[in-house]
């Protein structure tokens, strides 16, 4: 699959919309990664003069929880079956005005819930490079359409790692920038605090493209930045002689397959090679073994309150009862997967008044000693990395793993540090382990996002992984 830039220089609009469609029907059997396809006539028809921007009559992929007006827009719940929004959300106005072609809405986690894309009312996003493996979530559609090669930009979003663990088990870029980067109008939300909009490419130049189409403020997001949005693309450097890099050790010590330990630290040697200044850090353990339970906590509480209105009245379908009550009850018992249904059990009983100071609060109060843990040991570096993943996409139905065991606490939940900071963070791939896409994480400092792309773009070189993934499903 060729970056943007590529497909501009070597295809025509028409050409380059009608594969990725042909390619997106035809993938759809293996991979099932689209919920609803979308018509393209009338955005090309409508497509502006301006050709040389980025996005120019670029087909692209939206996350199923961005709404499209008068496109259906489920975020792959049966509860919003039949929901069809009347207006667009500020990115999907940002990315047409920039010339972009929506194809596809993507397969995801439903109401954005969830890590692996297997409770999408359409049924689970397959790996691309294994169909007997996960995508991972909750933006699993898009990363799938992207590695496949199916379109060169897709959305997602990220609340703990919802874009960087499927950007690692696809092989593909996945960038979430700083909190209030982009905003979030029009984005069906899941937690208010932690949700960040983020994207998937397979280039550091296109991500760095990207973002200065998305980025700025919008006075309808009032989370939405004021903070100047620089020139990525004109600024992309992949020589990062002298850039100071922290290993987060406590991440390393917990891995438990020794190959992706071997990868990562081949990485490192690499990035020593070119002359970044490289050094082991540490975050509390304590507090590295709360990010679940705080996680959980705030944002079961924050989803539990912005669904109150998916009753069936309100928004949603609607099922049949003999009172008001009765027909809330139905809508949401049917229109509700069980894992939803369960999280919001944990997201009701914190919001108990009794419970609030105990819980929610606490949980709150954990993740503010998480933050400035992170922001004591980051002062002095410009990026921390770690393996977005212990290991490669698990099987399906893998279910041999303790996920309450210390180590995989900490390899397989460190990412929601970024939502937890709101700190910009980005997986690139870092290599193959028996055909399957290994990631590396990157954290950077509020507002830093130039330093994850040029060191995306250093990764670029060092493994030669752009290249690399372009034949998957080709």
């Amino acid at each position: 699959m060729a970056t943007m830039k590529e497909l501009k220089e070597t295809t025509t609009v028409r050409q380059r919309v009608e594969e990725a469609l042909a390619k997106a029907h035809a993938s759809q059997p293996q991979l099932n990664a689209v919920v609803t396809f979308v018509d393209v006539e009338e955005q090309l028809a409508g497509l502006n003069e301006i050709a040389d921007g980025p996005f120019y009559g670029m087909p692209i992929a939206l996350k199923d929880n961005v709404c499209t007006q008068g496109i259906r827009t489920t975020a792959s719940s049966k509860i919003l079956d039949n929901y069809i929004p009347v207006y667009n959300a500020h990115i999907v106005d940002k990315l047409k005005a920039a010339g972009a072609i929506v194809i596809a809405k993507a397969s995801m986690d439903e109401l954005a819930m969830g890590g692996t894309n297997l409770t999408a009312a359409t049924g689970p996003v397959y790996n691309p490079y294994d169909h007997s493996r996960m995508a991972g979530g909750s933006s699993g559609g898009s990363a799938a359409l992207v590695a496949a090669g199916v379109v060169p930009f897709a959305i997602g979003s990220d609340t703990g790692d919802s874009v960087r663990k499927p950007a690692s088990f696809c092989g593909v870029l996945g960038m979430k920038p700083t909190y209030g980067r982009i905003s979030r109008y029009g984005i069906i939300p899941y937690s208010s605090s932690l949700d960040h909009v983020g994207y998937f490419t397979r280039s550091a130049l296109d991500a760095a493209e990207a973002l200065k189409v998305l980025a700025g403020r919008d006075d309808r997001d009032m989370t939405s930045s004021y903070q100047p949005v620089p020139d990525y693309a004109a600024a992309l450097s992949s020589d990062v002689a002298g850039r100071k890099v922290a290993i987060f050790k406590n991440v390393i010590d917990a891995l438990g397959n020794p190959q992706v330990k071997a990868m990562f630290e081949k990485t490192v040697e690499a990035l020593k090679a070119r002359g970044a200044v490289v050094e082991e850090v540490s975050l509390r353990e304590d507090l590295l073994k709360a990010i679940l339970p705080a996680y959980y906590l705030i944002a079961n509480c924050e989803a539990t309150a912005n669904h109150s209105n998916l009753d069936g009245i309100r928004f949603g379908v609607q099922q049949p009862g003999d009172s008001m009550e009765e027909i809330m009850i139905q809508s949401r018992t049917k229109g509700f997967g069980s894992l939803i249904r369960k999280r919001f059990v944990i997201g009701s009983y914190g919001l108990f008044v009794e419970n609030q100071e105990k819980l929610f609060r606490q949980a709150q109060r954990v993740r503010r000693l998480i933050v400035e843990n992170v922001a004591e040991v980051m002062k002095d570096y410009d990026i921390l990395i770690a393996p977005a993943s212990s290991d490669v996409a698990p099987k399906l139905d893998d279910h041999s793993r303790d996920e309450l065991s210390d180590g995989y606490l900490i390899a397989e939940n460190h990412m929601v540090i970024g939502n937890f900071t709101g700190y910009p963070s980005c997986t690139v791939p870092m290599g193959m382990l028996n055909g399957l896409p290994v990631g590396l994480n990157m954290t950077a400092k509020a507002w830093d996002e130039q330093s994850l792309f040029d060191f995306a773009a250093a990764m670029e070189e060092i493994t030669g992984m752009k290249d690399a993934t372009a034949e998957v499903m080709e």
